[in-house]
């Protein structure tokens, strides 16, 4: 009889430091674009700035966590440290 072992899954969030985690990432991404609006009250510029800003966390809060679990580059480094 084979024994299943649950397993956390391997988060992504793991590997990455303090000022690189979802929550500093969005309250940098809010600090941002609430600075700009507090400091020029203008619109467009706000628009501007929170384009890329909105960009950059969108890909490193949605897209980068789900390539680096598809990758398998986890899994791989998870049995390398544990040694299976």
């Amino acid at each position: 009889m084979k024994q299943s072992s649950k397993q956390k899954p391997v988060s992504p969030w793991s590997y990455k430091p303090w000022w690189c985690q979802p929550w500093s990432i969005l309250l940098t991404g809010i600090a941002l674009i609430s600075s700009s609006w507090l400091l020029f009250k203008t619109l467009w510029l706000t628009i501007v700035i929170s384009v890329p800003v909105l960009t950059w966390m969108g890909f490193f809060l949605l897209i980068w966590p789900k390539l680096m679990i598809q990758s398998g580059f986890l899994e791989s480094d998870r049995k390398s440290v544990l040694g299976e």
